[in-house]
């Protein structure tokens, strides 16, 4: 089933290229927080995260959270959250019926609080890595409890509870997915190694085809379709270095197997300028 999908820029971050790939800049680049609103014909409106919103100043003002402001300095405003663009568009962000969280670090849940109203869909075992953490160890995680609904265990589903189901060859190296609605429409993928429970989202869009929402399984287009990990330094906040490696040769694989699936990293140029061309708003 077809479903209909528009990034949506939320802001972004500075940070040297090289740390996010071999072979990149010595030079300070942006690294723009892409989320995804998915309009599905049957189930409504969803959400693939929530990107940045001006909460992330307020939850990094005090020590310990500030030393993550100051290690990624964070450039966003008030219009470009989630909620502000919906609501541009005459979107109501009541209308959200769920939000599928690809993983905890806080330019993917800077704008949860904005959607009081919306099921919640992560992994289990991204929950449980989180849960309860404040101060150096929710810092070490990239998370900032402040992002945090008060109410996040009464809305979560645990997506991981239900079995996954087999992907077609085409998706080869991936084998497997949760089928989310059991219609093939959102089948997320499990990519952890960047964080502790990472998914990713299979979908088809009414326009531009097949689609793969990969998170932070890779910085960058450049660095899957080469196949080039990142700076040693970067990879020291994996929670899982390994299974990172494991999956950045598992997206050049797929990306060689199947040319005509589009695959979109969530902090890459060219997902950005996406945004603005073939993947912005459209009736």
């Amino acid at each position: 089933m077809n479903v209909k999908l528009t990034l949506l820029d939320t802001g972004y971050c500075r940070q040297l290229e090289l740390f996010s790939r071999k072979g990149g800049r010595l030079k300070n680049v942006p690294f723009h927080a892409v989320a995804g609103l998915i309009e599905h014909p049957v189930h409504g409106r969803f959400l693939f995260d929530t990107g940045y919103s001006t909460r992330f100043f307020e939850a990094t003002r005090a020590f310990p959270y500030s030393v993550y402001g100051k290690l990624t300095p964070v450039v966003t405003e008030e219009g470009q959250s989630v909620r502000a663009q919906l609501e541009a568009q005459r979107i109501a962000p009541d209308s959200i019926k769920g939000i599928l969280i690809s993983h905890f670090h806080a330019d993917h849940i800077g704008g949860l609080r904005d959607f009081p109203q919306a099921q919640l869909y992560c992994f289990e075992q991204a929950y449980a890595h989180i849960r309860g953490k404040t101060g150096i160890a929710a810092l070490r995680e990239g998370y900032l409890p402040d992002l945090m609904p008060d109410d996040f265990e009464e809305r979560v589903t645990f997506v991981d509870r239900t079995s996954p189901a087999p992907l077609p060859k085409a998706y080869h190296p991936y084998i497997e997915a949760y089928d989310l609605f059991g219609d093939q429409s959102l089948r997320l993928v499990d990519l952890n190694g960047h964080a502790r429970g990472q998914f990713g989202v299979l979908l088809r869009d009414e326009v531009h085809g097949e689609v793969f929402l990969c998170a932070d399984a890779a910085w960058s287009s450049v660095a899957y379709r080469e196949h080039l990990l990142p700076h040693p330094f970067a990879r020291l906040i994996m929670t899982d270095q390994k299974a990172y490696r494991e999956n950045l040769h598992k997206l050049h694989q797929l990306s060689r197997n199947q040319s005509d699936l589009r695959i979109l990293p969530t902090h890459c140029e060219e997902v950005w300028q996406a945004c603005k061309g073939e993947f912005s708003w459209r009736s």
